[in-house]
C-alpha cells in the first residue's frame, strides 16, 4: 500500500512494505528517488536490519544455536503498521512474530518515522529490544537516487561531496567467496573532499568507507551542484552501490551500522562489525536526512 506526504509543494511516496520511500519529488514535479526499474533494480530504498548484506553462507551462530537470517535481512518484506500524524509525518512499526524468531532469535519492536519538510525528509528509526536478555543487531538504509538527474547529463558529470577531507581505503568485495577482504583495500579519497563518479568505480561492486569524520555526503552534478545531500549523524559506515556492468541511471548512499561478512571474521554474529548490542527494555534511535538540493 502506497501513503503519500506533503509539505510546501514537495511530495513523498512511501509503500507500507518495508516502510520504503519510492518517491520524493520536488516544487516542480521533479524525481529524485530511483523508479524501481526492475531492468537494473526493483527496489529503491529497502532497509537493513536486523543484518546487513550476506553471512557466511547464509548462516550465523546466535547464542550457541545457529541460524539463516537472509541477505539483508528480513524487516525490508514486513508489511508495516503505521499511523499517519497530519500530512507530513508518518510513523511505521513491526515486531519479532512468530516466523521472525526462527531466523533471529529476539523479540523486538521496530519503528520508522519519516517527516516532510519541505525540501529535507528527516527518519528517524527506534529499535527496542522486548527480550530478556541482550539483543545483536544491524541497521542500515539502502535509497537509490536519480543520476543523472537531468537529460542530456551523464553519470560522470557527478561527483560526491563530502564536508571534510579524507583519507579514506575502501575493502574489495571478493566476489569469489562473496566476502569484504581487509587487507585488500583500495584508496579513493586521499586527503580529499571529491570522489568524481565513473561507472567503473562499482565493477567490483560496493565502494565502502567505514568509520569517516564526515556525517554527511553530497551526489551533485559537478557544475550545477543539483543533487542531493544525506546526512547520516548515527551511522558508522557510508557506502555507494550501483549495479555493476550496466550503467544504471542511480546511485545508492547507505549509510550501515554493520556490513557483510568480512574474510577475518568468524561466525558469531556478536564479533561481525559494528554490531549493536541492547539491553533487555532499552531502546536506540539512528537518524537520517535527505535534502534535495534543486
Amino acid at each position: 500500500m502506497l501513503l503519500t506526504l506533503k509539505n510546501q509543494g514537495y511530495t513523498v511516496t512511501l509503500e507500507t512494505v518495508g516502510a520504503e520511500l519510492k518517491s520524493y519529488k520536488s516544487e516542480a514535479g521533479k524525481e529524485f528517488v530511483w523508479n524501481s526499474d526492475p531492468k537494473f533494480w526493483p527496489r529503491s530504498s529497502p532497509l537493513l536490519f536486523p543484518s546487513i548484506g550476506n553471512l557466511r553462507n547464509g548462516k550465523t551462530i546466535i547464542n550457541g544455536q545457529e541460524y539463516e537470517i537472509p541477505r539483508h535481512g528480513f524487516v525490508r518484506d514486513i508489511d508495516m503498521d503505521y499511523e499517519m500524524e497530519g500530512e507530513n509525518k508518518v510513523t511505521f512499526s513491526c515486531q519479532s512474530n512468530g516466523e521472525t524468531l526462527k531466523c533471529y532469535p529476539f523479540r523486538f519492536r521496530f519503528q520508522q518515522t519519516y517527516e516532510l519538510d519541505g525540501a529535507s525528509l528527516h527518519t528517524s528509526y527506534i529499535i527496542t529490544n522486548e527480550d530478556e536478555k541482550d539483543m545483536y543487531y544491524h541497521i542500515g538504509a539502502h535509497p537509490g537516487f536519480m543520476c543523472p538527474l537531468e537529460e542530456g547529463e551523464k553519470f560522470s558529470d557527478y561527483i560526491l561531496k563530502f564536508p571534510f577531507a579524507e583519507t579514506c581505503d575502501s575493502p574489495i568485495y571478493d566476489l569469489d567467496n562473496l566476502q569484504f577482504n581487509p587487507d585488500n583495500t583500495k584508496r579513493y579519497l586521499d586527503n580529499s573532499e571529491t570522489l568524481p563518479l565513473d561507472y567503473s568505480l562499482f565493477d567490483i561492486d560496493a565502494i565502502v568507507f567505514p568509520h569517516m569524520k564526515s556525517k554527511s555526503v553530497q551526489l551533485i552534478h559537478s557544475v550545477t551542484g543539483k543533487g542531493i545531500q544525506m546526512d547520516y549523524p548515527d551511522f558508522a559506515t557510508i557506502a555507494f552501490w550501483t549495479p555493476a556492468g550496466v550503467q544504471a541511471p542511480f546511485l545508492c548512499l547507505e549509510p550501515w551500522n554493520g556490513a557483510a561478512i568480512f574474510a577475518d571474521e568468524d561466525n558469531e554474529f556478536i564479533h561481525k562489525r559494528d554490531i549493536q548490542t541492547l539491553k533487555a527494555g532499552e531502546s536506540r534511535t539512528y537518524r537520517l536526512s535527505i535534502h534535495l538540493l534543486v
